[in-house]
């Protein structure tokens, strides 16, 4: 979603002040390659701070190429796929994908389609267990959005039956969701599925790209093992 906003700049603020921010208590990088993907309606624009603090500490981020996310989720994860191709031609290893909002759900999705080329997802704020599961607000600019694809693009978003078949499955690759119970965009519990670790957090649904306590976590998770040995075959 779009930045900012008054509880997404406090939060900026928290995290500027925050010693995580400066790269204190987190656990130095090891280079490997992060893929950040944005929201619905938002842009890597909305991403450029943590963006700059993952290079800081020692990772290799890279931003999708999504200018802004409205477009059908096949057209979408597309795009994404031709992403993962460019930074493997630099490095070889399983990518890191950290996805917000609709971003988590194209992460996800993503990965169950390329097991072999993404080595974990985590998603900020995303509706894991029910997309659907947003606020009214949400699914008006979902409808807008979604008309806009059918008379600009020849697209309909309703008509995602791979998307939602995939997003459904139990994950491929070890996936971490990270939400707010005070989520003002989705409803924090279509975040939280059995198959699937979550962990919640202080802060808002913008917020959560700038919250000193998901930094802090990124910081842990991040320092997950990477995966070995074979994987299934990509789709």
């Amino acid at each position: 979603m779009k930045l900012p906003d008054p509880l997404a700049l406090r939060e900026l603020a928290a995290l500027l002040r925050d010693p995580v921010f400066r790269g204190r208590a987190v656990r130095r990088g090891d280079g490997r390659s992060v893929l950040l993907v944005p929201g619905f309606l938002s842009g890597d624009w909305t991403l450029t701070v943590m963006h700059g603090w993952l290079e800081r500490i020692g990772y290799k981020p890279h931003m999708s190429g999504i200018n802004l996310n409205v477009r059908a989720s096949e057209h979408v994860l597309a795009g994404l796929r031709r992403r993962l191709v460019e930074i493997q031609t630099t490095d070889p290893s399983r990518i890191t994908i950290i996805g917000h909002s609709r971003g988590g759900l194209l992460g996800k999705v993503l990965a169950q389609r390329r097991p072999d080329a993404v080595d974990q997802v985590i998603t900020l704020g995303s509706p894991l267990a029910d997309q659907s599961d947003i606020t009214r607000i949400t699914q008006a600019a979902v409808g807008v959005v979604r008309a806009a694809n059918e008379i600009g693009f020849g697209l309909r978003l309703r008509s995602e039956g791979r998307f939602a078949y995939d997003l459904r499955q139990p994950p491929a690759v070890p996936t971490t969701s990270i939400y707010t119970r005070a989520d003002d965009v989705v409803n924090f519990r279509s975040c939280i599925r059995p198959d699937i670790p979550s962990i919640a957090v202080w802060g808002s649904h913008n917020g959560l790209v700038i919250n000193p306590e998901v930094y802090r976590l990124l910081g842990r998770l991040l320092t997950r093992p990477r995966r070995s040995a074979a994987v299934a075959a990509s789709r």
